[in-house]
């Protein structure tokens, strides 16, 4: 009769092996899928504003857009459209391109983010935390001189996240380390 015990034991500890980045996956694997969710949302958002700019671009379309604004009939306390009517006027519609490509440049950035989180790649971790930790001394800047609850929120989520996934990538560069080791 074969020996299976040595059989057996390989076997469950290539399986013990194999469950370590499995747990990893599921452990952290939620708060991947949400940060990617997160990104994708921006991305989104971001390709929107590309394509408003762009259609903007075109004279005929920026006049007509000020045009609505200058004769909107709303209740306007706070002259919030004026100053709309005057940013973009003060703008004009060359400017549109530039905000087009920016818009399109982050979109790019947030994608690969996203896309890289959700298939769990660890380049991503270390992609996110430097690209979203770059913008957080202008997030913090601008949540000084500017206040809003909108930009206090972006920024703390913005810190959660680039905690959360350095917290990530330490681990499984540790974990890596041990299963070579």
């Amino acid at each position: 009769m074969p020996d299976t015990s040595s059989t057996t034991a390989s076997t469950h500890a290539g399986q013990d092996k194999a469950a370590k980045p499995a747990k990893r996956e599921s452990a952290h694997g939620v708060g991947l899928r949400v940060i990617a969710i997160y990104k994708a949302v921006k991305t989104i958002g971001l390709i929107l504003v590309a394509v408003a700019a762009f259609h903007l671009y075109k004279t005929q379309n920026f006049d007509g857009l000020v045009h609505w604004l200058e004769h909107l009939s709303l209740a306007d306390s706070n002259g919030l459209r004026w100053k709309l009517v005057e940013l973009l006027e003060n703008m004009g519609p060359n400017k549109f391109v530039a905000i087009g490509l920016v818009a399109l440049a982050y979109a790019a950035i947030f994608a690969t983010e996203g896309i890289g989180l959700w298939l769990h790649k660890y380049w991503a971790e270390w992609f996110t935390v430097i690209a979203t930790g770059s913008l957080i001394p202008l997030e913090l800047y601008e949540s000084i001189h500017r206040f809003g609850w909108l930009k206090l929120a972006a920024l703390v989520a913005n810190i959660l996240i680039v905690i959360y996934l350095i917290r990530i990538a330490l681990q499984s560069r540790a974990e890596m380390k041990k299963a070579a080791g």
